[in-house]
């Protein structure tokens, strides 16, 4: 039996972000094209998306370009040539969310269910599998457990998030921005109200919780739960980030192909999906690029404290605490040493992140740059890194850490030499060089001098294992001569590399698998006629003519989540308590923006904000069933904190 491919799916914000994770040992980059990705400020041209997929071709790594937003009636016509272009340039791959491109003409092109389309239940999987889907991208939400269970139902490759920023909610559905701003986070617009600080309060306005990131998570780290992922059917290992930037890129990819090699070396039944091997100039270490703290979410535990109440911010990696201060520096404890032009931070006595930007560093003493005398830092207090000046010069100074092994072959041709090339894929070439030959004034020196210049792989991405000299003794050939016939045998054997690559397609052929549910709503995120089109196709009688909008619900749910505020805040029910209610009483979530009911479904550990009182869960003295719950300030534009 072959080996499984196991894939390792880095994102990239831009062209120069996709190379960095190509070279840093990405199988696969995904990233946004000119329009329709779900990171707006995210955007690439479609030259730039031409270019890094030749250069990950050479690699044979693949680009996937997320096409994953919700698609109104008038886009469709652009959304559709776009994916043909992207097919024209080389993409290998569209993910996806809007169901209704599989009934508009898409081109032979593998197409990938984005997170945004709730991927968490057998049934849901199946389907996609069913209707034509290459793979599947999982929710974040499921356990070991259920990944096991979805991949004994179905054979389609099942991607999962390994690292990076957490939706709080259910991905795809979420509206609290589309309700509450206007824009759509499924059209890539999100406010991320999940990073907002809120109030909670009982049904009596009592203050359970204030001015606390209720709903702002840690950020995903499953770097210790590769093994268990592959043995659970996983074989697609995907990085968070197309707003991170190069350095992250760089750092965070490079620690999971280590990890990943460190697994591939020790199980035959997994093989590699690119090609080339990994050297790094720095040490690997996610903490020391943009950290919120590390949670593993419910992949194996079904509740989970995964909130960072105080921040949402990086706060990086923990340091040290304070042994003493004066009115100019403090002295650190720890052995992580600290540099000049390092950001460091901490929490004041009221919870505020406040930052300090070191000025020099002596041994474990800290001078920060505006002296100690406003910042309310006492003994003990714990220090954390959030910018590590040496660690980001390493990473800066990082570029091509990845080549690919050739064996060459040097040997005389009628009208001078020829080189042959085989890499580590057993892919050849050949080229030869015209030249006069010429009679050594001493034999025996061409064989060290062929080997000598040959060796050399500059600043190309091949690494030379072996040199095989078959020339005579007493022939005489310049180190310039060798020198060109390198560059020559390089540049042929990348263009065979090319060649060699067979893009991954998919022929798209319409069917009617049935829907896994009789009826649709505004959650199932019909924008288009084409959507529309889609669901009837596959069963669903009743689909209104005009787009099902979650503004537009009359009990509309602003986002449901695994992630329990009570068990956070350690006032959860029981297990006992559970077994005789069904939920829990309700409360309220408030912010600047308004007040919003929390309700929740303990049978399942399921929490849903809502825009107004659902009937049946109107907590009294709060306000009446089914009235809204006044929203009182604009929403800034979307941040970049993700």
């Amino acid at each position: 039996m072959h080996p499984s491919p196991v894939e390792l799916l880095a994102p990239a914000k831009d062209l120069a972000c996709g190379l960095a994770a190509i070279n840093h040992g990405a199988d696969a980059v995904y990233i946004g094209g000119p329009l329709f990705g779900a990171r707006a400020a995210a955007a690439n041209s479609l030259a730039d998306i031409e270019r890094l997929a030749v250069y990950a071709h050479r690699f044979h790594a693949r680009v996937y370009v997320t096409v994953n937003t919700l698609l109104k009636d008038n886009e469709f016509d652009q959304a559709m040539a776009l994916c043909h272009q992207l097919h024209t340039l080389g993409a290998d791959g569209l993910i996806i969310q809007d169901v209704g491109l599989l009934e508009a003409g898409l081109p032979p092109i593998p197409l990938h269910a984005s997170t945004q389309m709730n991927n968490r239940t057998v049934e849901k999987v199946r389907f996609l599998e069913q209707v034509g889907f290459a793979q599947v991208v999982l929710a974040r939400e499921l356990s070991l457990a259920g990944i096991r269970e979805i991949r004994a139902a179905t054979t389609i490759p099942l991607e999962f998030f390994v690292h990076g920023a957490l939706c709080v909610c259910y991905s795809g559905q979420c509206y609290f921005s589309e309700v509450v701003a206007g824009r759509s986070a499924n059209r890539g617009q999100c406010a991320q109200f999940c990073r907002h600080r809120f109030d909670l309060l009982d049904q009596e306005g009592r203050i359970v919780a204030k001015n606390s990131h209720l709903l702002s998570l840690k950020d995903l780290d499953l770097s210790a739960h590769l093994a268990a992922l592959v043995d659970a059917g996983i074989c697609s290992f995907k990085i968070e980030g197309r707003l991170k930037d190069e350095n992250y890129v760089k750092n965070v990819t490079a620690a999971y192909r280590l990890a990943l090699d460190a697994l591939l070396q020790k199980r035959p039944d997994l093989a590699h999906s690119s090609s080339g091997q990994c050297g790094f100039g720095f040490v690997p270490d996610p903490e020391r690029s943009f950290h919120r703290g590390a949670t593993d979410y419910f992949l194996v535990r079904p509740r989970n404290r995964a909130a960072t109440l105080r921040t949402p911010k990086s706060t990086g990696k923990k340091i040290g605490r304070v042994l003493a201060r004066d009115v100019v520096s403090f002295t650190l404890s720890g052995e992580e040493p600290v540099h000049n032009g390092d950001g460091l931070c901490f929490f004041d006595p009221e919870g505020v992140l406040v930052g300090i930007k070191v000025n020099r560093a002596e041994g474990n003493i800290v001078y920060p740059k505006d002296g100690t005398d406003r910042l309310r830092l006492s003994v003990d207090t714990e220090i954390y890194r959030n910018r590590d000046s040496e660690f980001d010069k390493r990473l800066s100074r990082s570029t091509l850490c990845r080549t690919i092994a050739v064996r060459m072959h040097v040997e005389e041709w009628t009208e001078g030499l020829r080189l042959s090339l085989i890499d580590e894929d057993g892919i050849g070439s050949a080229v030869a060089l015209a030249l006069s030959k010429e009679q050594a004034r001493a034999a025996g020196m061409i064989e060290s001098v062929a080997r000598r210049q040959l060796s050399k792989s500059g600043e190309t991405i091949f690494s030379v294992a072996a040199v095989r000299v078959d020339l005579r003794p007493d022939l005489f050939v310049p180190a310039a001569s060798f020198n060109e016939l390198r560059r020559q045998g390089f540049a042929a054997h990348l263009k065979a590399r090319l060649q060699a690559y067979i893009p991954p397609a998919h022929r798209h052929i319409a069917d009617t698998v049935l829907w896994p549910a009789a009826e649709v709503d505004y959650r199932d995120n019909i924008s288009n006629c084409h959507a529309a089109a889609f669901y009837r196709r596959h069963g669903v009688r009743q689909v209104e003519r005009h787009p099902l909008r979650a503004a537009d619900a009359a009990d509309c749910a602003l986002m449901t989540t695994k992630y329990c505020l009570r068990f956070q805040l350690g006032i959860c029910l029981r297990p006992g308590e559970q077994e005789k209610e069904a939920s829990a009483t309700p409360l309220v979530l408030a912010d600047k923006t308004g007040r919003y009911a929390v309700t929740f479904n303990c049978a399942v550990c399921e929490m849903t904000i809502w825009r107004q009182w659902p009937a049946c869960r109107h907590p009294t003295g709060i306000s009446e069933p089914g009235s809204p719950l006044p929203v009182v300030a604009a929403i800034p534009a979307p941040g970049q904190i993700r």
